[in-house]
C-alpha cells in the first residue's frame, strides 16, 4: 500500500493543502508565502526523503504566526496518516546534525503520544523576517498532529540562521529513519502493546 496522505485544512486565518510521500525521494515543492519557512521546509522533505508538496495562503498581513502554526499542524496529520497501521517502520530514530558551529540533535519516537521537548539558544527575535519562536511553534504543531514524541536540542551555535536550519535538517533526518520500513519486522507493528497511534 502506498504510504501517502493529503490533507487540506481551511480555516479563516489559513488555506492549506499538504501532500507527503513517506516512500518518495526528498522531491519538494513548497510556497506559503513565507520566504524562510520555505527554505525549512525544503530541507524537510529533501533531507527526510519524504515527498513533500506545501500550499499555503494564510494572513500575512498580521504576522507569520497562522501560516506557520497551521502549516505544521496539517503536516502532523499527514504524516500521521501515510503511516496508516504503522507496520513494519523502525519507529525511534535520533541524528546529530553538525552546520558550521552548530550542533543540533533531535530524536523521534513515533509512539502515538504527541510530545515535544524544544532547546534551542536563539540570541535574536527574528532571522530576517521570519520570528525565530516560530521554529518552536511549528515543531510543537507537527508533533502534536503527528502524535510522535519529538526531542530536539541545538548543543551550542552562535548564527541564528544555522540554529534553525540545522533544528529542520536534524528532525528530517531522524524522520525519516524512524518512519522507514524495517526488512525484518515488515509485517509486525513495533510495540509490546501489538498497535501504536490512536
Amino acid at each position: 500500500m502506498p504510504r501517502t496522505a493529503t490533507i487540506v485544512r481551511q480555516t479563516k486565518e489559513t488555506s492549506i493543502s499538504v501532500e507527503v510521500d513517506l516512500d518518495g525521494r526528498g522531491r519538494t515543492s513548497i510556497s506559503t508565502g513565507v520566504g524562510f519557512f520555505d527554505h525549512m521546509l525544503d530541507q524537510l522533505g529533501r533531507h527526510s526523503l519524504i515527498d513533500l508538496t506545501v500550499r499555503c495562503e494564510g494572513d500575512l498581513h498580521i504576522d507569520d504566526h497562522h501560516s506557520v502554526e497551521d502549516t505544521g499542524i496539517a503536516l502532523g496529520q499527514a504524516v500521521r496518516e501515510a503511516l496508516g497501521d504503522r507496520k513494519g517502520i523502525t519507529r525511534y530514530a535520533d541524528a546529530y546534525l553538525p552546520m558550521d558551529e552548530t550542533l543540533t540533535r533531535a530524536a523521534i519516537d513515533i509512539s502515538g503520544r504527541p510530545y515535544l521537548e524544544f532547546r534551542a539558544p536563539f540570541s535574536a527575535p527574528k532571522i530576517g523576517s521570519f520570528d525565530t519562536e516560530l521554529v518552536a511553534e511549528f515543531m510543537r504543531a507537527f508533533a502534536t498532529n503527528a502524535h510522535i514524541t519529538l526531542h530536539v536540542e541545538t548543543l551550542y551555535g552562535d548564527n541564528n540562521h544555522h540554529i534553525a536550519e540545522s533544528c529542520f535538517k536534524a528532525v528530517a533526518r531522524c524522520l525519516g529513519a524512524a518512519v522507514a520500513i524495517d526488512p525484518r519486522r515488515a509485517d509486525e507493528v513495533p510495540s509490546t502493546k501489538g498497535r501504536l497511534g490512536d
